[in-house]
């Protein structure tokens, strides 16, 4: 039995989640991948949904496939030397991240939208040490869902802030530094360059627009000064283990610059 997305009800950012969705599960189907995501082909399989537009866009695809092998890597590394960590995983959609990584967290927290999480919770059950909170992350409101005493925290927040506005990033970070007291954030930006310039087809065609972006994560240190940048990690570093072509553009200071990257942030 398939679970049939009305499209109607799913608009821009939203919606953004199943594309990505259908990257990773595609991705994970091939003999040669580079991401294995067990849960992303078991969702696919279970949707009735047009994802035609992100086949079709391979860019996205690619982008995706990056940024996950970047971040697993990432999150892994922290788990390891920060043990019985709080993740905090903001703009969840179906991400599956918190599964790969079972059994080297305290607790994980998914948050997104009350209709993104609708949607999640018919796929996924989680309640603990997985848990989800149905709120926007520029509410307050969604740190009160949030137990913590201290414990070593990690902040997740991939693919939403080019969405969003520079006052809702700033408005998200403030919300984490009034919860706790040490974070390290692990924040997908894209360039303004990038914001201005770039258009996604499969994105483009589910209504949401590309508003904001940032040079990198010294950049960052104005716009949220309790975090100091710890450094920035391009999306072609990613890119170079599975399209040899990028092991040549990563030499071009102009494409590294262009490209999105996580920005490593610590408070």
């Amino acid at each position: 039995m398939t679970y049939q997305v009305e499209k109607d009800k799913m608009q821009g950012i939203s919606e953004t989640m199943l594309q990505t969705l259908y990257a990773r599960a595609q991705e994970s189907k091939k003999d040669d991948r580079h991401i294995y995501d067990e849960k992303a082909i078991e969702i696919v399989s279970e949707l009735d949904y047009d994802f035609s537009k992100a086949a079709d866009d391979k860019m996205m695809s690619y982008g995706v496939i990056a940024r996950t092998i970047l971040l697993d890597r990432l999150v892994e590394d922290f788990l390891k030397q920060n043990k019985d960590a709080v993740v905090i995983n903001i703009a969840c959609g179906l991400d599956t991240r918190c599964y790969r990584m079972q059994g080297k967290y305290l607790r994980w927290y998914n948050v997104d939208l009350p209709e993104t999480m609708q949607i999640r919770s018919r796929f996924l059950e989680e309640n603990g040490p997985i848990y989800q909170i149905a709120k926007s992350a520029m509410d307050p409101a969604f740190a009160e869902s949030i137990e913590y005493h201290g414990e070593p925290v990690l902040v997740i927040i991939e693919g939403l802030t080019m969405y969003l506005s520079g006052a809702d990033v700033r408005q998200m970070f403030h919300i984490i530094d009034e919860k706790v007291e040490h974070a390290t954030v692990f924040m997908e930006a894209m360039s303004l360059f990038s914001v201005k310039h770039i258009k996604e087809k499969s994105i483009e065609g589910s209504q949401a627009k590309f508003t904001w972006g940032i040079k990198d994560g010294k950049s960052m240190e104005k716009l949220i000064p309790p975090f100091q940048s710890q450094g920035d990690v391009s999306l072609v570093e990613g890119m170079k283990e599975f399209m040899p072509i990028y092991k040549l553009i990563d030499k071009i200071p102009a494409a590294r610059n262009i490209s999105n990257k996580i920005l490593i942030l610590k408070k």
